[in-house]
C-alpha cells in the first residue's frame, strides 16, 4: 500500500530534484559537483518513483533503457577526449571555445563540460541497472 503523501511529494519533487541534478552537473566544471553526483541525484529521483508507483511505471517514464544511456555517455565521453587527439594534444586535453550570442554577449562551451554529461549519463544508466533489476526481484 502506497501512501497517498507519499506519492503526491514524488510528484512534485521529481522535476525539482532533476533541475537540481542539472545544476550540479551544469555547477560542477568550475566548482564542486558535476557529472557524478548530478548523476546520482537524478537517479536517486527515479529510485524514489520507482519505490512509490514500482519498477514498471519507472520504466515507462525514463523512456530510455538504462543501458543505452550507459553507452551514450560513454561514447560522449570518450569523444570528448578525442577532441584535445584531434588538435595534436594528449588525450582529454580540454578545449574551450567562445560562441558569440549577439550584443558582445559571449558563452564558452568546452570539453570538460561534455565529459561531464558523458560521467552523468554512465552514472545514472549503471545506478538505474542495479537498484531496478534489484527492485523487480521482489
Amino acid at each position: 500500500m502506497t501512501s497517498v503523501i507519499l506519492a503526491t511529494a514524488t510528484r512534485y519533487l521529481m522535476p525539482m530534484l532533476l533541475l537540481f541534478s542539472a545544476f550540479l552537473l551544469f555547477r560542477g566544471h568550475n566548482l564542486p559537483g558535476g557529472g557524478f553526483i548530478g548523476g546520482l541525484v537524478a537517479a536517486a529521483t527515479f529510485i524514489l518513483h520507482s519505490l512509490v508507483f514500482g519498477v514498471g511505471e519507472t520504466r515507462k517514464i525514463l523512456r530510455v533503457r538504462p543501458v543505452k544511456l550507459m553507452g551514450l555517455g560513454l561514447l560522449i565521453a570518450m569523444a570528448s577526449g578525442l577532441v584535445g587527439v584531434f588538435t595534436r594534444a594528449p588525450f582529454l586535453t580540454g578545449k574551450w571555445y567562445e560562441l558569440v550570442l549577439g550584443q558582445g554577449d559571449k558563452w564558452h562551451v568546452g570539453t570538460p563540460v561534455f565529459f561531464d554529461v558523458g560521467v552523468y549519463l554512465v552514472v545514472i544508466g549503471a545506478t538505474l541497472i542495479i537498484i531496478l533489476s534489484l527492485a523487480e526481484e521482489d
